[in-house]
């Protein structure tokens, strides 16, 4: 499993890489590996307000629909829409496709570092 240093996680298995105030968002190798083949994703649309904790969007995979939980409160400004015809990307590059980017980001505090995230990792596969 990989768990770039140079990211922040979510609990949830989101990622976010700070890029001069903007949040871009994607899924964790982790999450990729536990979805299996990716077939689908539904995407929010840009100028949508986002949650932390609160779900942005979903992906389907060979197993099943799975939401995507936003790791930060924001406004989307911008969606990987080549990921709408091409979800495997997140399968085959998790770190490389990003999925949505936040500005106006704020609730970053339960964010993990990624010694954190490897511990929680391990905690749930058990």
């Amino acid at each position: 499993m990989n768990y770039p240093t140079d990211l922040k996680y979510s609990k949830s298995h989101e990622w976010v890489r700070m890029e001069d105030g903007v949040a871009v968002i994607g899924i964790s190798d982790f999450a990729q590996s536990e979805l299996g083949d990716v077939v689908f994703i539904n995407l929010p649309e840009v100028g949508d307000d986002t949650t932390a904790g609160e779900p942005f969007g979903d992906v389907e995979s060979v197993k099943a629909v799975s939401d995507l939980i936003s790791p930060v409160s924001g406004s989307v400004c911008a969606i990987n829409e080549e990921l709408l015809d091409a979800p495997e990307k997140l399968n085959e590059n998790p770190y490389g496709a990003w999925i949505i980017k936040v500005e106006n980001v704020g609730d970053q505090e339960e964010l993990l570092d990624a010694e954190a995230y490897e511990k929680h990792c391990a905690e749930e596969k058990g």
